[in-house]
């Protein structure tokens, strides 16, 4: 193994997910540096379709903590739960949204993307949109993790696209698909267990 991959592994491994966070602001260069890095993911026929959201103000994030969970409190209650058991999820979501310092929303547009007549090619169309925002977002946690922040990938916002589209005011075609919460880490994070390759791989 060369000594540059040996350091990019040893990185990789390093990262965790972090959900605690410092108040200590995030310098905005810093952020376009994650997000550069971001940008510079593979995408299908390079068509580029991620779009950042970035909240820093306070008063946007409480927003939209509320609006979300609002949200996911209607869900929870068709799903059955407890009162105290909603309250409890709710609690935690609110918590994580509103004490990261930085939260990147990760929006999907199909504007510049291939369009097709019929439902199945259009489908698969959007479905490598979706890998190249994945993609994208990969990239984002590792920049953050070589600047020294915190990070960790959230999914609410796939579950109330419209109220994230609604409380950013975000242009029609920005599709909401996942969150990245970013700040100066106030915790380790867990090291979680991962299968072994050979567990996942199939050799041909």
């Amino acid at each position: 193994m060369t000594p540059r991959a040996e350091a990019f592994l040893s990185a990789l491994t390093a990262r965790r997910s972090i959900r605690q966070f410092t108040n200590e602001p995030v310098p905005d260069e810093t952020i376009r540096r994650i997000l550069a890095a971001a940008c510079r993911a593979p995408s299908a026929h390079n068509r580029q379709p991620w779009r950042f959201a970035v909240v820093r103000s306070e008063k946007v994030r409480r927003g939209l903590a509320q609006a979300m969970a609002a949200r996911h409190r209607s869900d929870l209650e068709s799903d059955g739960l407890q009162r105290e058991e909603i309250e409890a999820r709710l609690e935690r979501r609110r918590e994580r949204l509103e004490g990261a310092p930085v939260v990147i929303v990760l929006c999907l547009t199909m504007v510049d993307m291939d369009a097709y007549p019929d439902a199945r090619r259009q489908a698969a169309e959007r479905t490598l949109a979706i890998q190249s925002l994945a993609v994208a977002g990969g990239h984002l946690l590792l920049a953050a993790h070589a600047e020294g922040l915190g990070a960790c990938w959230i999914c609410a916002p796939l579950f109330a696209p419209e109220v994230v589209r609604e409380v950013l005011d975000l242009p029609a075609d920005w599709d909401p698909q996942a969150a990245i919460l970013l700040g100066r880490p106030a915790e380790a994070g867990k090291e979680t267990q991962r299968r072994a390759a050979d567990e996942v791989s199939l050799w041909r």
